[in-house]
């Protein structure tokens, strides 16, 4: 296998792709305007209720990781949508499962979330 060498424009490269990736995804995908509504309301909240650093570091996390779940999800759907349009039970599996992780990754976030924030409510 050829080794490649460092290339500044290829590594610019690589980030242009990404970001036209995240543009695209909030262009295609409903769930991403949502996942955003719920990160600006939690910053909001943390300010307000003047979280400490390793709230903040808790629910940036969390976050992310629900972010890169959807992303992810997105990708798996589409990939079985390019594999076939028909239904089929294999297929049907795979994109329940990839749907299952973002769903895990949500639930993480609102449990952390509570554990954050119930305490300052009260």
């Amino acid at each position: 296998m050829e080794q490649k060498t460092f290339s500044t424009r290829s590594r610019l490269n690589s980030f242009e792709f990404a970001v036209k990736g995240i543009c695209k995804f909030f262009q295609q995908e409903p769930n991403a305007w949502i996942h955003l509504a719920a990160t600006i309301i939690v910053f909001i909240a943390a300010a307000y209720f003047e979280v400490s650093s390793n709230e903040i570091i808790a629910l940036i996390i969390v976050m992310g990781f629900v972010w890169v779940a959807e992303i992810f999800n997105t990708v798996v759907e589409r990939v079985m949508d390019f594999i076939s349009t028909k239904r089929n039970s294999k297929i049907e599996f795979i994109k329940d499962l990839a749907a299952g992780g973002v769903l895990v990754a949500a639930i993480t976030a609102i449990v952390t979330g509570a554990i954050v924030f119930i305490p300052k409510l009260f």
